[in-house]
């Protein structure tokens, strides 16, 4: 028997006014995967979470998070899960210990060897009352409260938004070890390497309404691709710009460079006819889907 999806949005739908915020949306995600979820500010994104966590309600549809209904069984699904806004609210006046000590308090309790577990990985100085913090050092705080119950389910909204690359390849640790224990993870982010080097999936979002969504390898496999090939001497290569899905081609003496979206056997076949001495064929990364699927849809 097939298990029931962690999170299913149903023809979820949210309207300010006269303007449309999401549109009918239909997503599910499902146990142990680490799910992406991309659009350009004004997407949707902030309020499809909003609807998720039970804070606003939708105008139609549904959301379903772990089985319950995230409007009429809020408190239920808050205690499942790990939750990090993008515009998270912090208690200046507490030192972070004290901030995430009010925290455990209130979730009956959580494990001191955990917050000090992750304090130390985050290079997190907890002793320090958070208005003192920096931007980066509150947002360490604000992930450890999500973090630091282990929860089933982390919802996470820009979660390493002013992190250095240390701390960053740390969160990436932490994630990739949920996703090992079984747990989900939902990212909306918009830093794409984040999305590409950890989620298994992505959805893309654009005005409200969903675009597409699949499995990372399945979308960069299906666009196009970056060619370079170096020749043994310099060569007429006006029948590889002739081949179907060949673009944007850049000739120097031996060297050319190309984007390529057409069936590889037609561009192998022409290539066989020339001295090739290297020849490299990259996928797609997510930043040239990104621009594929809201390039002149502002």
């Amino acid at each position: 028997m097939a298990k029931m999806p962690v999170i299913n949005l149903h023809n979820l739908t949210k309207n300010f006014g006269p303007d449309i915020a999401v549109d009918k949306l239909n997503l599910e995600v499902h146990e142990g995967e680490i799910f992406g979820f991309l659009g350009p500010n004004g997407a949707g994104k902030t309020t499809t979470i909003r609807m998720m966590l039970g804070q606003i309600s939708p105008h139609d549809g549904t959301a379903t998070i772990m089985g319950h209904d995230a409007w009429r069984d809020r408190a239920k699904v808050h205690a499942g899960i790990g939750y990090l806004g993008g515009d998270m609210a912090l208690d200046m006046e507490l030192t972070g210990k004290q901030y995430l000590q009010f925290l455990a308090r209130l979730r009956g309790g959580v494990s001191h060897h955990l917050i000090h577990d992750l304090a130390r990985k985050f290079d997190c100085d907890l002793s320090s009352k958070i208005r003192k913090l920096s931007r980066g050092n509150k947002q360490k705080v604000a992930l450890i409260s999500a973090l630091m119950h282990d929860p089933e389910l982390l919802i996470l909204d820009e979660p390493t938004s002013g992190f250095d690359p240390l701390i960053q390849a740390e969160f990436n640790k932490i994630i990739l070890d949920y996703k090992k224990r079984g747990k989900t993870v939902f990212i909306s982010s918009h830093i794409l390497s984040e999305i590409q080097h950890l989620c298994d999936r992505v959805a893309f979002i654009r005005n409200g309404s969903l675009v597409t969504v699949g499995k990372m390898q399945d979308l960069t496999e299906s666009t196009l691709k970056r060619v370079r090939v170096v020749f043994e001497t310099e060569q007429d290569i006006s029948h590889i710009r002739a081949v179907r899905g060949v673009h944007q081609v850049t000739a120097d003496g031996r060297h050319a460079v190309f984007a390529f979206s057409g069936h590889m056997q037609d561009l192998l076949v022409k290539l066989a006819d020339l001295s090739v001495v290297d020849l490299v064929i990259q996928d797609a990364d997510l930043e040239e889907l990104f621009m594929r699927y809201y390039k002149g849809n502002k």
